[in-house]
């Protein structure tokens, strides 16, 4: 089993395809999106393995609501892992309730866990905080800040690592993945260092 990062895939997000500098979303439809991000999650992620999403599944705004529930549930359903989600600025509760509604044992775990704020993880004796937002933590020792929100722009801080599926922060890696792959946890430590190794040079 292994442990996988990632925000901000904005399934179904029409008014993000497009090229800009805050999501770029080169496809010519939000199917195209949809599958693309299905397929590299799935090239990567195996049944066994768990992703933290730290928010901002999806937005759809179609009527009735269930439809855009049912839609989105019919989405995280072709992705492989047990999804331990982080409620995101665009998340709803009503969406967090369909998917507790629906939601069912997946290779003896549930398929998905729910957490409104952040999660907490301890691997080899660091920490990561897991947030939506990007947290300001000040002086701090062997803690890093995994967050999404952003997009493709990064914090001025060091210990602050942008996971979300448009990170520019894919640059500190010597191999970037495909779009819309879920991060490894050699990837995420992969980019702490070289962060930090960059800000180093600035003093």
């Amino acid at each position: 089993m292994h442990l996988y990062f990632t925000a901000d895939t904005h399934f179904f997000h029409k008014d993000l395809l497009g090229n800009s500098d805050f999501a770029p979303r080169p496809f010519k439809s939000v199917a195209e999106m949809n599958q693309t991000i299905i397929d590299h999650w799935n090239e990567r992620v195996t049944p066994e393995d768990t992703v933290y999403h730290l928010g901002d599944i999806a937005l759809y705004f179609i009527r009735p609501q269930r439809a855009a529930e049912a839609a989105v549930l019919d989405v995280l359903n072709q992705l492989n892992g047990h999804l331990i989600l982080i409620k995101g600025n665009h998340d709803n509760r009503a969406l967090f309730k369909y998917l507790e509604a629906h939601n069912y044992t997946y290779g003896g775990k549930p398929k998905f866990e729910f957490h409104d704020v952040g999660v907490i993880i301890k691997v080899d004796h660091r920490q990561y905080y897991m947030t939506h937002y990007p947290m300001m933590m000040g002086i701090v020792k062997q803690i890093i800040n995994l967050h999404g929100h952003i997009h493709h722009y990064a914090v001025n801080v060091k210990e602050d690592i942008n996971v979300g599926v448009d990170t520019p922060e894919t640059d500190y890696l010597a191999h970037k993945p495909s779009f819309g792959t879920p991060l490894s946890m050699a990837e995420v430590e992969e980019m702490v260092a070289g962060k930090f190794k960059d800000f180093q040079k600035r003093r």
